[in-house]
């Protein structure tokens, strides 16, 4: 028996009532969702469904699963929506972000080769197959599919700081340090570009200059996390520990829970000769981020990252 049937009574044959039935769920299950009762919300968008297949509630529903982090659920729902609708590009584009989630590279560049298959005229599709590319360790491709998103849309800031990040993996500088100048005309205050440019400059170029880059950011945005371990590890080539740890002490009152900054003291305690002081970071280092106990990122939000702000 549906959870709903006392909501609405047994009269269930005309399309009349069907409709209200339908409605009733849909809108039910829209509220519920902005006020974050998701187990609700995800109750009444499947009866919806159940009546009318609307791809309307059924993103909605996708939506739900994505928030509840039930992603094999979304996928399901998505991939029924490309059924319904097969040349509606935007059901395999968020096919494509709900792979990437999942870290599931080789179907999300599936998903995106089915998008552009529908129209070749996408940027961000474009884009979103570079990330899978890399994704799949194959970064010849990412610059190929980045270069065409760009040429498409030439104020594709996303596009430029990946293909800069990309190249500079590869340790293609110049032709990363073109990408990143060409962002900062477009905003010259894009910390993104800017840290990118300050950790080529500190080994390419003068690390004086790398310096003042690295500065300008936390003088821009004293809570970027980044710019501090950047700061620190370039203190740290040039042998001033004192002012190295230093900078990680900073970083660490602002943010106690910072993994990687207890990693990087660490390693500047051991080079100081604090084992002890290292070994305590270290450990801390471990307790806050077991699952990546050498490699802590400073990096978080993995797929917030992915579209924001990124033009269809």
């Amino acid at each position: 028996m549906s959870l709903f049937s006392s909501l609405f009574g047994d009269n269930k044959d005309t399309e009349a009532q069907k409709k209200k039935d339908f409605d009733i769920l849909k809108y039910d299950g829209i509220r519920a969702q902005r006020i974050g009762k998701l187990a609700y919300a995800i109750q009444c968008f499947k009866e919806a469904i159940g009546i009318q297949e609307d791809l309307e509630t059924m993103n909605h529903l996708a939506t739900a699963y994505t928030q509840m982090n039930q992603m094999e659920e979304a996928c399901a729902v998505v991939m029924r929506m490309t059924e319904i609708a097969p040349e509606d590009p935007g059901n395999f584009l968020t096919l494509a972000n709900l792979h990437y989630m999942m870290e599931n590279y080789q179907k999300m560049d599936e998903a995106c080769k089915k998008t552009l298959k529908i129209n070749e005229q996408i940027p961000v599709a474009y884009y979103l197959s570079a990330k899978a590319a890399i994704g799949l360790n194959n970064a010849i491709q990412a610059i190929a599919m980045l270069t065409k998103a760009l040429m498409l849309k030439e104020d594709f800031a996303e596009a430029y700081l990946l293909r800069a990040e990309v190249l500079w993996s590869m340790r293609q500088a110049k032709d990363a340090m073109e990408d990143i100048n060409k962002l900062l005309e477009m905003d010259e205050e894009d910390e993104s570009a800017l840290l990118l440019k300050g950790e080529i400059m500190a080994i390419t170029e003068d690390a004086g200059k790398a310096m003042e880059v690295i500065n300008l950011v936390l003088t821009m945005n004293p809570f970027n996390e980044k710019a501090y371990l950047l700061k620190g590890n370039l203190l740290l080539a040039q042998k001033a520990t004192d002012e190295a740890i230093a900078v990680y002490d900073e970083a660490l009152e602002l943010n106690p829970n910072f993994a990687q900054a207890y990693h990087e003291r660490g390693r500047a305690k051991l080079a100081k000769g604090d084992k002890e002081g290292s070994m305590e970071d270290m450990k801390k280092a471990i307790e806050l981020a077991p699952e990546s106990s050498v490699n802590i990122s400073g990096q978080y939000n993995n797929y917030d990252h992915l579209t924001k702000n990124v033009p269809f």
